[in-house]
């Protein structure tokens, strides 16, 4: 189905949701209406701050109704290695973006891909990115079994201003989004967690710059995309590598993927 600025089917629907921003069911009624127009297979919406467990405002219902447990792995910790989190935390924008636009050099060769992103997003992903005060991002990602095309990125883009609209307006009506983040103390820094499971685990004393390393030789980033991120020289990032591995006793990032769940879960 195509998309105009002239759609009367289109503006009709978008003044309905519009009407429906404080009902329970909106995120389901917007789902729904970009589903007519482009085809993807999961959907998510979500809030990153800085310093927060990502919070789930709605999500796409699983097949027998209950919590997906890959997904309750993501919110425990995997998400500091989510292409589209490690994005919004390095360089805050609102827009559309695309898995191809924020993935690392080598994203698809690592265990979080194989492990959790294929089993649990599959192909591809494209993520409405709304930027709030107090570092956040309000995120729509909308995740197929397919590449998306070209003809479905153009249309996702051409619809962005609305959605992104309904996004914003939405926001003060997600009251338990308000009071949680009221009452909730300040989460810990994640490298100072990360990095106190780790010596309960292993008995090794990780500096932050390895655990930084770490996490973003996990999340994809080849040397030469971790020196430039953290503004040190190729060279250095292979000797933290290398200490790293020496401290943990481990050879292989499968291994170090592996330490990094158990910590999270600790």
């Amino acid at each position: 189905m195509t998309l105009s600025l002239n759609d009367i089917t289109w503006h009709r629907a978008v003044g309905q949701l519009i009407d429906a921003l404080d009902k329970p069911n909106f995120w389901a009624q917007l789902v729904r209406l970009l589903e007519q127009y482009v085809v993807f297979d999961s959907w998510v919406v979500l809030l990153f701050s800085a310093d927060q467990h990502p919070q789930v405002f709605a999500e796409c219902p699983g097949e027998d109704g209950s919590p997906d447990p890959l997904f309750q792995d993501y919110l425990r910790g995997l998400y500091l290695l989510d292409p589209f989190y490690i994005a919004c935390r390095e360089q805050s924008r609102t827009g559309l973006y695309r898995l191809s636009e924020v993935a690392p050099e080598h994203f698809e060769l690592t265990e979080y891909y194989q492990r959790y992103f294929r089993l649990n997003v599959v192909a591809d992903e494209v993520q409405f990115n709304c930027q709030l005060e107090g570092e956040r991002t309000l995120c729509l990602s909308l995740g197929s079994e397919k590449r998306f095309t070209g003809e479905q990125i153009a249309l996702l883009s051409l619809i962005q201003p609305w959605v992104l609209g309904l996004l914003r307006q939405r926001l003060p009506y997600e009251i338990n989004e308000t009071v949680a983040l009221a009452a909730a103390p300040a989460q810990t820094d994640w490298r100072v967690q990360l990095e106190a499971s780790v010596q309960q685990l292993k008995g090794a004393q990780l500096t932050a710059r390895e655990l930084d390393v770490g996490r973003l030789m996990l999340s994809g980033c080849s040397s030469k995309e971790i020196a430039r991120k953290l503004e040190i020289s190729v060279e250095t990032v292979k000797v933290h590598k290398k200490h790293m591995y020496s401290k943990l006793g481990i050879k292989s990032q499968s291994e170090l993927f592996s330490i990094f769940l158990q910590a999270q879960n600790a």
